[in-house]
């Protein structure tokens, strides 16, 4: 099924959020085609596998809504009496042959009333719909979010290579001047051979990564439109500005986890019309022809039947329709009492995550730099030892290392809330 998402009121705001990863990502021309967050969310809603089996969905729910609208189909019936038996009785000879037709004449509304819940049912679904193209647009963040995130590990390792690299050059240069034991040279060596092969494990758990956000649109490999998946052109660091809290709660409540209560409500109210309409008991009208036997004459005959007690047995159902429906106001209060203590709890998180991003960008990054550079300059002319020195790097790499995991720590949670208020963080 494919979907215009132009026209998807309830996903506006997971779009907005994918402008703050377009970013431009270097790539050669060898290098598969880069994409960004929008063509991902375009291709997970036009092929999403779940969102595709709406259409049947919406084709059963018109179809209910059809058979709603029917009126109760007449009945021919034919009877035979007085046959088979005994006496004069014997055979068929004293025969006599009725053919009937019968109508249901359904009073109070029935008819309309069952249209109503149909519609309200179908109108139900349409919230639903909505609501699982925000599940699915969340995903895809989550999952486009995780290949960032792996992109920046892998640009880590490749620093980390870099530096294990330059260590092995200063070390073989400090053995060649017998200023340091050879066992520095090896265990330069070794650790460049392990930088290694983290290095192709980020490789490939970005391969894997690349997969399972390729499965939000059906493919089996890494491939988007066809064509093999390159580099996500994302800016990893480029944080939301967030609104304040009392604002994100108003916007709570557009939610279609929330909207999807007023189409209940509605759903219930047309079903307790319909129960409380079996309070009048349909009327059964037939007429027909009897041909009597022994007198070769042809008669009319007509009969009508109503149900009795029906307003008696109605009762039962009016009251758990009743129910049902009294249920919807605390059932939607109890959701947005949970709503608004996850809102919160995602708020204090993110504005914990984006503290953490700024003070490693401001402060503990740049004097990790500088720690670095000061502790391979030392190395190379001898003043510092090698753990010395492997111990400079290792923080270096964790500081950068945290960097990353906060920001993607900070940009799933902004999508979380994106997802729980259904509209941008900030206004594009």
């Amino acid at each position: 099924m494919t979907l215009d998402f132009r026209s998807l009121r309830a996903c506006r705001s997971l779009w907005i959020f994918a402008l703050c990863f377009a970013a431009a990502w270097p790539c050669s021309a060898a290098d598969p085609p880069s994409f960004e967050l929008r063509d991902a969310i375009s291709a997970a809603l036009a092929h999403n596998p779940d969102l595709g089996l709406f259409q049947f969905e919406v084709r059963a729910a018109n179809a209910r809504k059809d058979q709603a609208a029917l009126r109760p189909a007449p009945t021919v019936g034919f009877n035979l009496e007085y046959f088979g038996g005994t006496g004069n009785f014997q055979g068929v000879r004293s025969a006599e042959a009725t053919l009937s037709l019968s109508q249901i004449i359904e009073l109070g509304s029935k008819r309309d009333s069952r249209l109503s819940v149909a519609t309200a049912e179908a109108d139900t679904l349409t919230t639903a719909r909505q609501t699982a193209q925000l599940d699915v647009l969340a995903e895809v963040v989550r999952r486009f979010v995780a290949v960032a995130a792996l992109q920046e590990e892998a640009k880590l390792n490749l620093r980390a290579r870099e530096l294990a690299e330059r260590t092995l050059q200063a070390a073989d240069a400090r053995v060649r001047a017998a200023r340091a034991p050879h066992v520095e040279l090896d265990r330069a060596a070794i650790a460049l051979e392990r930088t290694k092969l983290e290095q192709r494990n980020a490789l490939s758990r970005l391969d894997a990564a690349r997969r399972r956000l390729s499965a939000m649109w059906g493919a089996d490999d890494a491939l988007l439109d066809g064509r093999p998946m390159g580099d996500a052109r994302a800016d990893l660091f480029c944080l939301p500005d967030v609104d304040g809290f009392d604002k994100l709660i108003v916007r709570l409540e557009a939610n279609p986890d929330f909207l999807r209560f007023a189409n209940e409500e509605r759903l219930r109210d047309a079903e307790l019309r319909l129960a409380a309409s079996q309070r009048k008991p349909d009327v059964a009208v037939t007429g027909g022809v009897r041909r009597i036997q022994g007198t070769r004459d042809v008669a009319l005959v007509a009969s009508v039947s109503i149900p009795l007690f029906a307003g008696r047995r109605a009762d039962s159902y009016i009251a758990e329709a009743a129910a049902k429906r009294d249920a919807i106001g605390p059932m939607r209060e109890a959701a947005l009492t949970r709503a608004r203590a996850q809102l919160y709890a995602l708020y204090r998180d993110l504005r914990e995550s984006e503290a953490n991003v700024n003070a490693i960008e401001d402060a503990l990054g740049p004097k990790m730099e500088e720690a670095l550079r000061e502790t391979e300059y030392a190395f190379e002319r001898g003043r510092y030892s090698y753990l010395e020195l492997v111990d400079a790097q290792r923080e270096y790499l964790d500081v950068r290392r945290a960097r990353i995991d906060a920001a993607s720590q900070a940009q799933l949670l902004a999508a979380e809330i994106e997802r729980l208020t259904n509209a941008p963080l900030t206004t594009p």
